[in-house]
């Protein structure tokens, strides 16, 4: 299945708690391209539905046009504060514009949430974090089994534990791949794991490169300080647009389906690479 979604920066994100709605606005402004409001790992069982009924009052007032995607992060749908969270969003007639699905093992459980939302009329866009052994194997068919999804986010820290390997580039560097051709087949974003150290910023710097080298789109923070860094590692640079520029102007005048530009032979597959570019820088310069 080809997704053709809304093109759009997920250079970076950042948690923020249910329970905490107050924290909310703050976190909008911190740069990021993602506010995720929590209501899963960080929630104890015994305030989840404190917390779920906090975060969705949130989308009750009108939404700032800002250029900041919001997400809410639900529970797992093949436990009970899962579906509890899914009931209590298709009740509501200002719903979330966009829900990240933990722990997805097959793509029966988006396929299901997929066709609640539509019954009831919700236009909620889906992001599904790979995390388990199970859903690394079932990844491409997750990916292209729904429309409304918009990106793979990796969760590396429950997929080492997973696979019983240590939460380095290294060991992760086959699921991380894996989540990268699964996303490309379906023409979504790929985000990755935040980096864990927070004193380690140079650390965090070079394992963002590696993601972005990868393909992945972006990658989680777990601070504030974290995002102006990551943002800076996955915007285009100013040698990518210009060479987008040019591509895409001498293959429109050729219509050809290759040309040759500076002595490089190239074929016309590129031209969507060189658009999505050139739509990032975009947005990101009317930030």
């Amino acid at each position: 299945m080809n997704h053709n979604s809304n093109t759009q920066p997920r250079r970076s994100f950042i948690f923020t708690p249910g329970l905490k709605p107050e924290m909310y606005p703050k976190a909008l402004k911190s740069g990021t391209d993602m506010v995720c409001i929590e209501l899963e790992d960080g929630i104890a069982p015994q305030d989840k539905e404190i917390a779920r009924n906090l975060a969705l009052k949130l989308f009750q007032e009108k939404q700032e046009n800002d250029g900041v995607e919001r997400i809410l992060r639900i529970n797992c749908l093949r436990e009970k504060f899962g579906i509890d969270d899914v009931q209590a969003i298709l009740s509501t007639q200002n719903h979330p514009p966009a829900l990240m699905i933990p722990k997805v093992k097959k793509p029966d459980e988006i396929v299901l949430l997929d066709n609640l939302l539509s019954e009831k009329g919700h236009h909620c866009r889906i992001h599904v974090i790979i995390e388990t052994n199970e859903g690394l194997e079932n990844a491409y068919q997750i990916a292209n089994c729904s429309n409304r999804i918009d990106a793979l986010f990796f969760g590396g820290v429950d997929m080492s534990a997973e696979l019983r390997c240590e939460n380095k580039w290294e060991p992760l560097l086959y699921a991380r791949s894996r989540i990268v051709h699964a996303a490309a087949s379906a023409g979504i974003d790929a985000i990755d794991v935040p980096y864990l150290d927070l004193e380690d910023l140079e650390g965090m710097r070079k394992e963002a490169i590696l993601a972005k080298e990868l393909g992945f789109s972006g990658k989680g923070s777990i601070h504030p300080k974290q995002i102006p860094i990551l943002n800076d590692v996955f915007t285009p640079s100013e040698l990518s647009i210009k060479k987008a520029q040019k591509i895409v102007s001498v293959f429109e005048k050729a219509n050809t389906g290759l040309v040759v530009i500076d002595g490089k032979l190239i074929e016309k597959p590129v031209l969507r690479e060189m658009y999505r570019i050139l739509s990032i820088a975009k947005k990101i310069s009317k930030k």
